[in-house]
């Protein structure tokens, strides 16, 4: 008998909760295990072994060791055969593939860099990124008018998981959702699937109330516990 998967992680990185999330959503067998970023945990030598790039999240399934988030959703989807989240026929395949490089390019460099600078202090510049968030968000708009899923099938797939966790905080980045109802009803639908683990928040950008992560504890400021 196999030990459970361990998923090393931090609650604040959309990327580590976009590989906890398809985790939580296909009922897999986990433990978390966090990472501690502020001192530099992900720099150590042990966990340069898991992943020498230095980032979260690493999926450890007994031995078999994942990196990179958007790597893990397919990992775990060809483990536990579910075809129904990565479809196997080549042109439903392609379509997931397609918006895996969307959460790798437009998303990253958009949502998640303006998150960044709010949280992290990153030196991007804040109004170039808030713009190329909203660029993505409009095209995002008009994918999902008329469907319920970014692939337009009728169940989602791991191009939903990557793309969740970044739109969801974008406000964090002070990127306004108010403007994009197709983009907010699918949040939604993405937050009422049965396995939904929410997504740590934090109260910078648009966000100033006090909030709780996951674990119901308090995060009081990003910045008080890390470095860019």
């Amino acid at each position: 008998m196999t030990g459970r998967l361990k998923l090393y992680w931090h609650p604040i990185s959309g990327h580590a909760h976009r590989a906890q999330l398809f985790l939580s959503l296909i009922g897999a067998p986990f433990d978390l295990v966090e990472v501690n970023l502020a001192k530099g945990a992900h720099k150590a030598p042990d966990f340069l072994q898991l992943n020498p790039f230095g980032q979260v999240p690493v999926l450890d399934d007994n031995g078999v060791v994942v990196t990179d988030a958007n790597a893990i959703l397919v990992y775990l989807a060809k483990k536990f055969g579910r075809t129904d989240w990565l479809p196997e026929d080549a042109k439903g395949a392609a379509d997931v593939q397609r918006w895996l490089s969307v959460a790798a390019g437009q998303i990253a460099f958009g949502p998640a860099a303006a998150r960044l600078v709010t949280i992290f202090g990153a030196a991007f510049n804040a109004d170039e990124v808030v713009k190329r968030a909203h660029a993505i968000l409009a095209l995002l708009e008009g994918e999902l008018q008329g469907h319920d899923w970014i692939v337009p099938t009728a169940k989602p797939t791991i191009a939903d998981v990557a793309l969740y966790s970044y739109i969801a905080r974008a406000p964090e980045g002070n990127v306004d959702l108010a403007g994009y109802p197709s983009v907010n009803a699918w949040l939604k639908r993405v937050e009422a699937l049965p396995g939904f683990a929410p997504f740590a928040t934090t109260p910078v950008g648009l966000l100033k109330a006090a909030s709780r992560d996951a674990g119901g504890r308090v995060i009081p400021s990003a910045l008080q516990e890390f470095s860019p």
